[in-house]
């Protein structure tokens, strides 16, 4: 077992937690007025009325999984020539707009949207907050999934999960730089993802000397709860046209169930101080949640 079980618990729950905000996100973002007249699922405007890239649904995986690899490889960058500080600010602004969208989806105000985001942004980027960190990142990857889920189809999503699998196994077994990153971004205090310290170290007294010490800590990467999501929402776009708003956006959490269950048996069976990729294990979760969608669907 990887972690204690009162640790995965917290994880799973966190996980499961954000997969249900960005499903019910995306949901949001629907255009109801279209999908009542028309009988067809349509998105609204991003806030600011941003409009979303204009790509073909079938070939969108291709743009996306090009930006993470160019992504990664910023961050890598930074991490060999050492710049926390402007890690922490390209960090800031991705969590201010990601965030933002998320919001917006479910208070409709651009400002408080924003203001919001803003300012839990700097709170969790400069001074580091367990609960802050981990509920803004239950957010966040809504603010993701608004962007991507209207411009992907069933066959570009299935294609992107099996590409970031493999590419998650080079990154993690192979080349190991995966590893590397994320102990970078935890150093820096600044973790693109779930982030549990298995206790708190206490306040140093008044005049006692600061000594640095290592906490063992339980993390979660942020594509490992960005792209389940992202295909749990193609997957209600669909159930949605054939059987309704609610039960499509029911039916779709199937998914989230199987990818859920899929991250518990991973926590089960990895070792300790050990460190696996994730998302192929999450992607046979989806696939299979997937599965029992069309099944049931069949069957109603």
């Amino acid at each position: 077992m990887k972690h204690t079980f009162k640790i995965t618990l917290f994880l799973i729950v966190l996980f499961f937690a954000a997969q249900v905000v960005g499903l019910e996100a995306v949901r949001r973002s629907i255009d109801f007025n279209a999908f009542n007249q028309t009988g067809n699922v349509s998105y609204t405007p991003l806030m600011g009325n941003i409009s979303r890239p204009e790509v073909e649904p079938t070939s969108s995986f291709i743009w996306i999984f090009a930006a993470i690899i160019a992504g990664t490889a910023i961050v890598f960058i930074l991490m060999f020539f050492k710049q926390k500080r402007v890690w922490k600010t390209w960090f800031l602004l991705s969590v201010v707009v990601t965030l933002s969208f998320s919001l917006y989806a479910f208070l409709k105000n651009e400002y408080i949207a924003l203001g919001l985001a803003i300012g839990l942004a700097i709170w969790k980027v400069y001074k580091p907050n367990l609960f802050v960190h981990n509920l803004t990142e239950v957010f966040i990857y809504g603010g993701i999934a608004v962007i991507f889920v209207p411009i992907m189809n069933i066959t570009s999503g299935v294609v992107l999960l099996l590409l970031i699998s493999a590419y998650d196994m080079y990154a993690v077994w192979k080349s190991k730089h995966m590893i590397k990153l994320a102990k970078f971004q935890t150093k820096s205090q600044v973790f693109a993802g779930l982030f549990i310290p298995y206790k708190r170290l206490p306040a140093p007294k008044k005049g006692e000397k600061i000594v640095p010490r290592k906490v063992r800590t339980a993390i979660l990467g942020g594509g490992d709860i960005g792209f389940p999501l992202i295909f749990t929402g193609i997957v209600m776009n669909s159930m949605i046209r054939s059987l309704g708003m609610a039960n499509g956006f029911l039916i779709s959490l199937i998914v989230t169930v199987c990818a859920t269950i899929a991250l518990y048996l991973l926590f089960m069976k990895a070792e300790k101080d050990k460190f696996y990729p994730a998302m192929p294990f999450l992607s046979i979760g989806c696939f299979a949640g997937y599965l029992i969608v069309l099944l049931v669907q069949h069957l109603v």
